[in-house]
C-alpha cells in the first residue's frame, strides 16, 4: 500500500495523490479481484482477452486523437 503526507492540511490533494499511487501499482485492482473469489482458468483467461481487446481499442482511440 501506497503511503503518502498530508502538507499543509491539503487532504484532498493527498488524497487524489494516494488513488495515482494505487491504480499505478494496481493494489486496488488486487483487492477486488480477492474480493469476486476463485474463477475457473477458463473464465479468467476470458475475461483478461476481453480487457486486453478493451485496453487495445482504448489505445488506438488515443493514438488515433493525437495526430
Amino acid at each position: 500500500m501506497a503511503t503518502v503526507v498530508v502538507k499543509n492540511g491539503n487532504v484532498d490533494g493527498a488524497l487524489k495523490t494516494l488513488k495515482q499511487r494505487n491504480a499505478k501499482d494496481g493494489s486496488s485492482k488486487k483487492v477486488r479481484e480477492r474480493q469476486e473469489g476463485y474463477l475457473k482458468p477458463g473464465a479468467k483467461r476470458r475475461k483478461e482477452k476481453a480487457e486486453a481487446i478493451k485496453n487495445s481499442h482504448k489505445r488506438n482511440r488515443n493514438n488515433r486523437n493525437n495526430y
